[in-house]
C-alpha cells in the first residue's frame, strides 16, 4: 500500500476514534518532523518542544484537515509555523546564576549532531531562515522534510511548475547568500 493511501486509511480510523491508528500515524511521522525542526532551529531540545507543539496543534486542527495535501505535508507546515512563531517571540530572561559555568560537551554526540554544530550548517540555516516565507517553506519542505514537489504544490494550492520555480529561486538566493557570507 502506498504511503499516501496508508495515511488516508489511518486518518479515517483516527476520525472514527481509533487510538492505535493515531499512535501509528505519530510513530510514522514523528522522526521526519523532529529532524526537520532540528535542521531549522539547530537545537535538539527546542526541536523536541516544537515537535510536541506541532502535534498538539495538529490534533486540535485535525477535524478541519480537508485532505487536499498529504497529512505529512500539512503537518510539516504546522511545524514550520510553530518554529517561525517561536522565533518571532521576544526572548525570555535567562537566569544568570550559573553564568560563566561552561556546559560540558556531550560525549555521546553522533555524526549528525557534529554536522549540525558545524559552521557550514549554521551558515546554511541562517541563509535559509533569511529567505521569504514562500521560498523558505518550499525549500525546507522539499530538502529538509523530503516532501515531494507535487505534495507541496497541492498543499500550497499552486502548480508543480510554480513550486519548481520557487525552488530554483530559493537555491539561487541561498547560493548568493552563502558566497557573500564566505570568511
Amino acid at each position: 500500500m502506498s504511503a499516501e493511501k496508508e495515511e488516508r486509511r489511518l486518518l479515517e480510523r483516527i476520525r472514527a476514534g481509533d487510538r492505535e491508528a493515531a499512535e501509528a500515524l505519530v510513530e510514522e511521522s514523528y522522526a521526519p518532523i523532529f529532524a526537520s525542526l532540528v535542521r531549522l532551529c539547530g537545537d535538539r531540545d527546542l526541536a523536541a518542544e516544537l515537535t510536541q507543539e506541532t502535534y498538539r496543534k495538529a490534533w486540535q486542527a485535525l477535524p478541519g484537515f480537508d485532505g487536499r495535501s498529504r497529512f505529512s505535508t500539512w503537518l510539516y507546515r504546522i511545524a514550520c509555523n510553530a518554529f517561525v512563531n517561536r522565533v518571532r517571540r521576544p526572548l525570555r530572561a535567562v537566569s544568570l546564576e550559573n553564568a560563566g559555568v561552561p556546559i560540558p560537551a556531550d560525549p555521546a554526540a553522533n555524526a549528525e549532531e557534529v554536522l549540525e554544530s558545524s559552521e557550514t550548517a549554521r551558515r546554511l540555516r541562517r541563509a535559509v531562515l533569511a529567505l521569504p516565507e514562500e521560498l523558505r517553506f518550499s525549500v525546507t519542505a522539499r530538502f529538509w522534510a523530503g516532501q515531494s514537489v507535487s505534495d507541496i504544490a497541492r498543499h500550497e494550492g499552486v502548480t508543480t511548475v510554480a513550486i519548481r520555480k520557487r525552488l530554483r529561486r530559493a537555491l539561487a538566493c541561498l547560493e548568493a547568500a552563502l558566497l557573500e557570507d564566505l570568511p
